[in-house]
């Protein structure tokens, strides 16, 4: 492929950040060099190494260069969001979870890739840091959201959770200020709401760190909130996910709890495990109506695949850590696996069985299926993610870099690898016009390219998964690793 990308950069205001924090200290190469880079850095913290370092500018370029063809239905924007520090002072003493949000995104239309930007999101503080003034009136917890980045009723909006609202974005990635849904909620939202297909209601789950319930909030279709609960949970708990059905919301009451004092002896989060608490998974009505809790063994549910009811039963797939799960050090004692929970209401029971044992992460279905019974799923492994949680490589190295499609049907799974360093994000499911299968359409990926110190954005035919990819296009810089984001039709 052709290494001459094109030189129409226009570097934003981080460009003096990026200068003063340099380029060194981050671990990263400017975008402008793509250029292999060394893949060891002595920052003692693997989230500032490597594919995780974060990069040092903002970026937009037109007229990307394509490997292949891209699908002419492809008309919109793949974005993601993840963790890009800004203004780091102290590698040891940095989570990488409250590094500042950065969204990517590559807009496509008419068979061409119109262009790449990534942009910080603009918090109170980041805007700051970047000499900038404040965008929109900021919140009482004003954070540049990092974790997620959705479409919703013409709005893109960048997702945290605990205390921090969602960021609204233009579509060219500038952020306006924190979202209030039109005046209609003042409160904070998960970073993995679910968007019922049906209805076109938005639902989350939030917690917050000073209260000891969490809140269960649906926005309509119309982009305002119809109505909110509060779900008391005996304590102040980190609740990362939740799952939905058409009838049911179900919630993982795990014991990773708040605690203060944790960062008096070595932590950097005051999040901790607590091995006290009983682990359980709740249900209750989309309707209203009590939560019926189930004790379940110790793991820790890191992202939810999909959720569906299943006659008397609810049927829950999900990426599972064996516990217990520091979310300090984002480390547990085995790799994560592909599990399903088979919730049983008339016996209040629950049945486990693991899908797939291979270490996989960041789970998706199309999203008409979210709520609905599925038969495809996708996930993604990469080799990087395991070195960083602390399992080093993998149980099976020829499925160290690549992403998994699984036939929940049929039990069987297709995987598309990759080269060696070049770690896949998320999948990410775009059907295709006119589909009627389930998986007639598209999978797209950033993808790093370890050849260029730089990412692509890989589109797979769903139908050919283990095929030559359809397209890869040639981004002017990296994409760190992590964490997850959407696709946004029609723009």
């Amino acid at each position: 492929m052709s290494q001459q990308m094109s030189r129409r950069h226009a570097l934003a205001a981080g460009l003096s950040v990026g200068t003063a924090l340099g380029a060194a200290a981050l671990g990263a190469v400017p975008a402008m060099a793509a250029q292999p880079a060394p893949r060891k850095r002595d920052t003692g913290n693997p989230f500032l190494e490597g594919e995780f370092a974060p990069v040092p500018f903002e970026v937009t370029e037109f007229d990307l260069t394509v490997t292949g063809t891209i699908p002419k239905d492809l008309t919109g924007r793949l974005l993601r969001n993840g963790p890009n520090v800004l203004g780091l002072e102290d590698p040891l003493a940095h989570h990488w979870l409250v590094g500042d949000g950065m969204v990517h995104g590559v807009q496509l239309r008419d068979g061409k890739a119109e262009w790449y930007r990534s942009r910080w999101v603009r918090a109170k503080g980041t805007a700051e840091k970047l000499g900038e003034p404040v965008r929109g009136v900021p919140a009482e917890t004003d954070f540049a959201s990092n974790v997620n980045v959705i479409g919703f009723r013409g709005k893109t909006l960048a997702l945290q959770e605990g205390t921090a609202r969602p960021q609204e974005l233009t579509d060219e990635l500038y952020t306006i200020g924190p979202c209030d849904f039109n005046g209609t909620w003042a409160g904070t939202m998960s970073a993995h709401t679910k968007l019922d297909p049906g209805t076109g209601e938005l639902h989350s789950v939030s917690y917050d760190e000073s209260t000891d319930y969490v809140q269960y909030v649906v926005i309509s279709a119309a982009g305002e909130v119809r109505s909110s609960r509060k779900i008391p949970m005996g304590g102040t708990l980190l609740m990362h996910d939740f799952a939905l059905t058409e009838k049911y919301v179900v919630l993982y009451d795990q014991p990773i709890v708040f605690d203060l004092d944790a960062m008096n002896h070595g932590q950097k989060i005051p999040w901790v495990w607590d091995t006290k608490r009983p682990n359980r998974v709740g249900y209750f009505p989309r309707a209203g109506g009590a939560v019926t809790w189930i004790t379940v063994p110790p793991s820790y549910i890191s992202h939810t695949l999909n959720s569906y009811d299943d006659g008397g039963d609810i049927v829950v797939d999900f990426v599972e850590f064996p516990a217990p799960f520091s979310a300090d050090r984002l480390s547990t004692s085995a790799p994560p696996a592909l599990v399903r929970w088979t919730i049983d209401r008339a016996r209040r029971s629950v049945r486990r069985t693991q899908l797939d044992d291979r270490p996989q992460e960041f789970p998706r279905v199309p999203d008409a299926r979210v709520s609905r019974k599925h038969r495809y799923g996708y996930t993604a492994a990469a080799a990087d993610f395991l070195k960083a949680y602390g399992h080093g490589s993998t149980p099976d190295s020829a499925f160290s870099n690549g992403l998994v499609k699984h036939d929940l049907a049929t039990g069987r799974s297709q995987f598309h690898r990759f080269p060696k360093h070049a770690n896949a994000s998320e999948a990410v499911f775009v059907p295709r016009s006119g589909a009627r299968a389930e998986d007639d359409g598209y999978v797209l990926s950033y993808v790093h390219n370890p050849e260029r110190n730089a990412s692509d954005l890989v589109i797979l035919a769903a139908q050919d998964f283990t095929g030559k990819p359809i397209a890869q296009i040639h981004l002017p810089s990296r994409i760190p690793l992590g964490l997850h984001g959407s696709w946004i039709a029609g723009t």
